[in-house]
């Protein structure tokens, strides 16, 4: 078979072909040379817009809050355990943060300037982080609009005055974990969430070495996930599909970010597997959505309720009910009341964490 593919015998040329093949091939070196001079104009273009290298000099930037910022709680809903490959607070109060970015993966480091702050970008990712930074950090926020009714939010307020809801404008980063979490002890789910990004993503560009920062997968790269490996993970069929479901359809959630709440909630929502818990919990980070109340909760309703009525056997109707007059503003109000250290004292077993593993 391999002689199918044998070179012909090359034969001597004619003339006339001579001549015509030295014509072509003056035309062609001209037509080289041109080339050459407009790759060369693009690569100098290139190279002057180009984002930071992973292993270069960071894109930096600084910014000026317009109110008290409390870094922890604005950056503290983005992580998903204390070993979270994506996300580290070092002792000296800096943060860091390692994304997939429309543009690519990305890390950013955020820290306190005095007044400001300062971040530092590393990546293809790198300059799309910087222009977002001030969404990530609550700056379409409006702790304004809230008006506590009850004296207990009224003090939380005033003790956390550096609380702001932030907004990643990314919704495949959040919907993921949250759909890890669906039914399960949050350690499993952490555990779950650490496992499958070390495993099958990508380390985070930039100095992040010594602090084992990862970036999560691709759609596709979550696509690839062998069925044995999310067994390893501890994570059961229900969930490793819902998630497949989802990457499937990757771009179409990301549309999400940019919708208003109820119509995001809807879109989201359309992929089975992903109900409103796992909706909300997405959105609160993505879309920095003031008024996306986490319902379907094990918790929730009874802190809630032992907050405001000291009723904490209270259900989801009842939660809802207790924060009508907070309406566009209640997930603002649960942060606070679970700030606020008012939470019952437990009265059952912790729940057992299950273990797929060797099934």
């Amino acid at each position: 078979m391999a002689g199918r593919f044998a070179p012909r015998t090359t034969r001597a040329a004619l003339p006339h072909q001579a001549a015509a093949d030295r014509a072509a091939a003056s035309r062609a070196a001209a037509s080289g040379a041109a080339a050459s001079g407009a790759a060369a104009s693009r690569r100098e273009s290139a190279s002057a817009s180009a984002p930071a290298s992973p292993e270069g000099p960071p894109l930096t930037r600084e910014w000026t809050p317009p109110a008290p910022l409390d870094l922890r709680l604005v950056l503290g809903p983005l992580r998903r355990g204390p070993a979270d490959p994506t996300f580290r607070m070092v002792g000296d109060g800096t943060f860091w943060r390692a994304t997939r970015t429309p543009a690519g993966p990305g890390t950013l480091r955020i820290a306190h300037r005095g007044d400001r702050i300062a971040a530092a970008a590393w990546g293809p990712g790198a300059h799309w982080l910087l222009e977002g930074l001030p969404a990530l950090l609550g700056a379409e926020d409006d702790p304004d609009a809230f008006v506590p009714r009850h004296r207990l939010l009224v003090l939380t307020r005033h003790r956390r005055p550096g609380l702001r809801l932030l907004r990643t404008g990314l919704v495949l980063e959040s919907l993921i974990p949250s759909v890890l979490e669906q039914k399960v002890t949050t350690d499993e789910a952490y555990r779950a969430w650490r496992h499958l990004v070390r495993r099958f993503g990508t380390p985070a560009p930039g100095p992040t070495a010594d602090l084992g920062l990862h970036v999560m997968p691709d759609p596709r790269g979550w696509a690839m996930i062998p069925s044995w490996e999310w067994h390893k993970a501890n994570v059961d069929a229900k969930r490793s599909s819902t998630i497949l479901r989802a990457v499937r359809v990757a771009r179409r959630l990301e549309e999400a970010a940019t919708m208003p709440l109820p119509e995001a909630l809807t879109r989201l929502q359309l992929i089975p597997g992903i109900g409103p818990w796992t909706a909300a919990e997405t959105l609160q980070r993505s879309n920095g959505a003031a008024d996306a109340v986490t319902v379907g909760d094990l918790h929730l309703p009874g802190i809630v309720g032992h907050a405001l009525a000291d009723n904490r056997d209270a259900d989801d109707e009842e939660m809802l009910r207790l924060l009508t007059p907070y309406e566009g503003q209640r997930h603002r109000a649960t942060r606070l009341i679970l700030l606020s250290g008012r939470i019952p004292a437990r009265r059952a077993p912790r729940m057992q964490p299950g273990n797929i593993v060797n099934l």
